[in-house]
């Protein structure tokens, strides 16, 4: 069993300035005994093309990430920061989820998969990610003291093909990162969240990005922890603030020997 904390920020354009405020709230987890960390999407950059452009690193290489590494070191901790601008090889970018070890080297990381590239009724309107990030191409679950971890990344939440292919590929913890609106937030999040644990008998933790942004944008919050089961126990609603959960792999096993949806399934899925 091991304790799991999640961040809920409300993050904006300056790294500096979000990394502070990261840092005050890693050390809070960390006294609580948090031995896995995750952040929400856009935690150092939530702003403009431009913001994203200015402060992109290659992977592996930047001060950002130079900073990041050694918080998880000098915390101890398993840092799993949500996303930030990644510069390909190629001059585009991806929104990255970067995984870094309790010595503060980074053993993984993820480039989200699906872009939103949609109409919102709120103040912002159009959302048309794509415009600044480059699409990942791979389905990713990483090993760690803690169990298999699948990765994934807010948008990524509405694609339950997704989360079987995590599941195929042995996760038993999934993270979704995110920076969901308010709009498709109230109406969807907790359903979406909740249905991702109950399909692949997993642990999903969620951490999310909270209240009013730069360019019109609010995010809905409800950061949150939920079972394999699909019972919710952790919930941070609204405001910035930390939370945490006890995650016991045993009951995955439980759940799954009972239900054995792998054996029962009758369809497999292929990436396109």
């Amino acid at each position: 069993m091991a304790k799991v904390g999640v961040v809920q920020m409300n993050s904006g354009s300056d790294p500096e300035v979000n990394l502070r405020k990261l840092k005050k709230k890693l050390k809070g987890l960390q006294l609580q005994g948090a031995r896995l960390v995750l952040t929400p999407e856009n935690t150092l950059v939530f702003g403009s093309q431009q913001d994203y452009q200015r402060h992109a690193e290659l992977l592996g290489d930047g001060p950002l990430q130079t900073e990041l590494a050694g918080m998880a070191k000098q915390l101890g901790i398993w840092l799993l920061i949500g996303s930030m601008p990644i510069r390909q090889p190629d001059g585009t970018m991806t929104a990255t989820t970067l995984l870094f070890d309790d010595q503060g080297q980074c053993q993984a990381h993820y480039n989200k998969l699906h872009m939103f590239d949609v109409e919102v009724a709120d103040q912002h309107h159009s959302y048309r990610e794509s415009d600044t990030f480059k699409a990942g191409n791979e389905v990713k679950v990483v090993s760690t003291p803690f169990g298999n971890i699948g990765l994934s990344i807010c948008y990524d939440v509405r694609f339950p093909q997704l989360y079987t292919a995590l599941r195929e590929q042995g996760a038993d913890i999934i993270v979704i990162p995110a920076a969901f609106t308010k709009v498709t937030g109230k109406a969807h999040w907790d359903v979406l969240l909740r249905a991702r644990a109950v399909e692949t008998q997993c642990w999903v933790v969620a951490a999310a990005q909270w209240g009013e942004h730069n360019e019109g944008r609010e995010t809905w919050g409800h950061s949150m922890i939920v079972d394999p089961w699909g019972q919710i126990v952790a919930c941070q609603q609204q405001g910035t603030g930390v939370l945490t959960a006890d995650i016991d792999l045993g009951l995955n096993q439980t759940i799954r020997t009972n239900m054995p949806l792998d054996q029962h399934a009758r369809f497999s899925v292929h990436q396109r």
